[in-house]
């Protein structure tokens, strides 16, 4: 489901924690392992930290209770992904894994490594999930890997309180128009740092970058694999946009999830930090004290995406058909749309996006910003672009060469063919 910062492991700990987390409910690895006998009564998961998947385990014991679930917590995503590629190669693999959107292509190219869900009926309720979601998990000879769990969508979350000191429009609506286009929004941040004296967004990596690439169909990858990082107009145009605030000195240079960052959304460092609908639960958490000062408008542009996640089953797993059993009954769409009144998460199925549950939510902590139907509406005009199994690395390298020239270590005129050089290096190509 959501992006996490990126955290170096070493490999023995990663050996480690494999081994240690399996044991007794995983199964061989990689795709030429005999699958061993489990007992159908319990299956090993192994999730990544943040996500909440440990209230749908919850919310499945009350309908499956002869069922034991082993839920594992690895670490953050890249964690969870290094491990679950340690296992693949060799180690004790779990009975279910959750990846999020980044890491799933690499994956997604190694099918024999899987169990096609197709056996359990996955074919039969593609249907039930968006297509650009469901086929990010479908392999080229056919195989389904993995089942969406929920979509992070796209809006911008502002300091409604911060907006009034500066003389701007504080109504959601009002403040949408404020910026039709990433450029409109740059001016926008301007007029708020020149009458504060205050930055206005978090940073131009993350929150100009990131989300002005994932606006058009092309972004990393052309529709046939090809890498055209480049040369794609789309990517350029987001590195330049991100550049130009970068210059424009209205960013409080604080990089995403970083200490400084999660600390400057309670002391108002930053009036702006475009959000997914998983990161509301971090404002939460990081600024409890300003419940009722922020809301949450529309991303300029209109739509967009950050973050995603999937529930896989490796091919060596002791306990599929009771892992499969978790996947069908809470990623149905009444199992996402129950997860979403619960936490907040996005469903994948849009056979829920006008049920009252979703289009009536409210979320007090955001002015009652009806957080369902922003969302939802910010998925419906994206434009799906094709994810390859080095997206995240080359988008790393471009997040990169622009935070160093917003913090003063990176020539502005020189940082893109900094950031291609990088990504050659990085993927060799």
């Amino acid at each position: 489901m959501k992006f996490r910062k990126a955290t170096p492991v070493v490999l023995a700990a990663t050996l480690a924690l494999t081994s240690a987390a399996c044991g007794g409910g995983g199964g061989g690895g990689g795709g030429g392992s005999a699958q061993p006998a489990g007992d159908g009564k319990s299956f090993e998961f192994w999730s990544f930290s943040g996500i909440n998947q440990k209230r749908t385990v919850e919310d499945y014991r009350k309908v499956s209770p002869g069922v034991q679930v082993k839920l594992t917590e690895v670490g953050g995503s890249t964690e969870t992904a290094q491990a679950l590629t340690t296992a693949l190669a060799g180690g004790k693999v779990p009975d279910l894994v959750l990846i999020q959107g980044d890491d799933l292509p690499k994956f997604v190219q190694q099918p024999q490594n899987f169990q096609d869900l197709r056996q359990y009926g996955a074919d039969k309720i593609k249907s039930d999930y968006l297509d650009w979601v469901i086929s990010q998990s479908t392999a080229k000879t056919g195989e389904v890997i993995g089942i969406p769990t929920d979509v992070g969508g796209m809006a911008v979350a502002y300091r409604t309180d911060l907006f009034k000191q500066a003389g701007l429009p504080t109504d959601r609506d009002e403040v949408g128009k404020l910026w039709p286009t990433w450029d409109a929004f740059i001016e926008t941040g301007k007029k708020y740092t020149a009458a504060t004296g205050k930055a206005f967004v978090d940073n131009a990596a993350t929150s100009v970058f990131y989300q002005a690439v994932n606006q058009g169909p092309q972004k990393y990858y052309d529709p046939s694999g090809n890498v055209v990082y480049a040369t794609s107009p789309q990517v350029r145009t987001a590195f330049d946009l991100a550049i130009k605030a970068a210059q424009a000195g209205i960013t409080a240079k604080q990089s995403s999830f970083e200490d400084g960052w999660s600390a400057g959304m309670g002391k108002g460092d930053y009036a702006v930090i475009s959000a997914p609908s998983w990161l509301l639960e971090q404002i939460r958490n990081n600024a409890p004290g300003t419940k009722g000062k922020w809301d949450i408008a529309t991303i300029p542009g209109g739509s967009g995406n950050w973050g995603g996640s999937y529930l896989a089953i490796p091919k060596g797993a002791a306990n599929p058909k009771a892992a499969w059993d978790y996947i069908s009954k809470m990623q149905s769409p009444q199992g996402q749309l129950d997860h979403f009144v619960d936490v907040g998460a996005l469903p994948t199925t849009p056979s829920v996006y006008q049920d009252p549950k979703l289009t009536g939510r409210k979320d007090p902590f955001f002015s009652d910003a009806p957080i369902g139907k922003i969302y939802t509406d910010s998925l419906l005009g994206l434009k799906p672009f094709l994810i390859g199994p080095d997206s995240a690395a080359i988008g790393q390298e471009f997040l990169n060469a622009i935070t160093n020239v917003e913090q003063g270590k990176g020539d502005p005129a020189k940082a893109w063919d900094s950031a291609l050089a990088n990504i050659k290096t990085a993927i060799g190509k």
